[in-house]
C-alpha cells in the first residue's frame, strides 16, 4: 500500500494500539464485505503494518455476489494482503439477519488458524445495538452492546463514526459496495440507523451515537462485576435467595445453560428463580426439552434438580 493519508493513518495508529492493548500480534484476520467500514478496516490494519488475511464470506443471498465477494478479495490483495472468497449456505432459523450472521462467523472460525478475527463494527453499530437491546427489554446482556474484545473477535473501529470510515474510502479513492440489505426498511436495524437515530440526534442535539456507545461500556463494565460476584454461587448455596435478584438470576441463567436449557429467557429464569426461594406455588417449571419430552426445574429435598416429563 502506498503511504496512507491522513484518515488511514489515524485509523491506523487506532488498529496498532488496539493490538498492543489486546495482545494480538502481527498476524490477523480481517472480515470484509466490501462494504465502507470493513475497507477501511483492511486498509487501516495493512498500513498498521499487521500481517493481513482478507476473509470475504459470500452468503449467496443476491444476484452477482460472488462478483462482489470477488471484487473486494481483489481489493485486499492489491493492497498487500492475502486474502480469500467463503461460500456459505444460509438457513433460516431466527430470521435471515441471524442466519447470515451465524454462517459469516462460523465460516470465519473454520479457516483463521489461529490468528484473532478483526470486524469493522463502528460507533453507530454500537448505538443501534443499544437501542435494539432496549426495546428488546431483555437485561443488561442485551443493552451491554458489542465487547470490543472477546476471543477470537475484535473491533478495533468501535470507537470510531461512521463517516470517518467513509472519508477512509474516499481518501483511498475506491467506491465501496452498497448492500441494498442495508436500506431496506423490512429490518428493524435498517430503520433505527436511517429514521430512529437521526431523530434523536435533532431532538437531542448532537450526540446520541456517542451517549449510547458510552452507556454500552458502563453497563458492560458493570456487568462483568456482577458476574465476577456470582461466580462463587450456585443454586445450591444455602443463602442464595438473601442476595439481590441481579446476582440470583445469574447464578440461575448459568445453572440453565448447564443442564441443557438453550438461550433462556427472562421469563423462564424468573420463574426458576421463584422455584429457588420458595417464592411460587408451582412444582416444576418447563425450561426446554424437544419434542417428545418438555426438561423440567424441580425442587427435591430442597435441591434444584431437573426432570422430564412427556409432551
Amino acid at each position: 500500500m502506498d503511504r496512507p493519508g491522513p484518515v488511514t493513518a489515524a485509523l491506523s495508529r487506532r488498529v496498532a494500539d488496539f493490538a498492543v492493548e489486546f495482545g494480538l500480534g502481527d498476524r490477523v484476520c480481517v472480515g470484509l464485505s466490501g462494504g465502507t467500514d470493513s475497507l477501511a478496516l483492511t486498509a487501516a490494519c495493512v498500513a498498521a503494518g499487521l500481517d493481513v488475511h482478507a476473509v470475504v464470506v459470500d452468503h449467496r443471498l443476491q444476484p452477482g455476489s460472488h462478483a462482489v465477494a470477488a471484487t473486494a478479495a481483489a481489493v485486499a490483495a492489491g493492497w498487500g494482503a492475502t486474502s480469500e472468497v467463503i461460500a456459505v449456505d444460509v438457513d433460516t432459523a431466527g430470521g435471515p439477519e441471524a442466519a447470515a450472521r451465524r454462517a459469516r462467523y462460523a465460516a470465519f472460525d473454520s479457516i483463521r488458524d489461529g490468528r484473532p478475527v478483526l470486524l469493522a463494527h463502528t460507533r453507530d453499530d454500537q448505538a443501534e445495538t443499544v437501542l435494539l437491546g432496549l426495546a428488546r427489554g431483555s437485561g443488561l446482556r442485551s443493552i451491554a452492546g458489542m465487547a470490543p474484545w472477546r476471543a477470537p473477535w475484535g473491533r478495533p473501529l468501535l470507537g470510531v463514526a461512521r463517516p470517518e470510515t467513509e472519508a477512509a474510502c474516499t481518501e483511498l479513492g475506491i467506491e465501496p459496495y452498497r448492500d441494498p440489505h442495508n436500506v431496506d426498511p423490512r429490518f428493524t436495524r435498517v430503520r433505527l440507523r436511517r429514521e430512529v437515530l437521526p431523530l434523536l440526534e435533532d431532538v437531542c442535539q448532537g450526540g446520541v451515537a456517542a451517549a449510547l456507545a458510552r452507556t454500552a461500556d458502563q453497563v458492560r463494565e458493570a456487568d462483568a462485576a456482577l458476574d465476577e460476584i456470582s461466580a462463587g454461587l450456585t443454586v445450591d448455596s444455602p443463602d442464595l435467595a438473601r442476595w439481590p435478584v441481579a446476582i440470583r438470576t445469574r447464578v440461575v441463567r448459568g445453572w440453565l445453560l448447564r443442564v441443557g436449557a438453550t438461550e433462556p429467557s427472562a421469563a423462564t429464569i424468573e420463574a426458576v428463580d421463584r422455584l429457588v426461594c420458595g417464592r411460587t406455588r408451582d412444582a416444576q417449571v418447563a425450561i426446554g426439552g424437544d419434542r417428545e419430552h418438555r426438561l423440567v426445574a424441580m425442587l427435591i429435598d430442597g435441591r434444584l434438580q431437573t426432570g422430564s416429563t412427556p409432551r
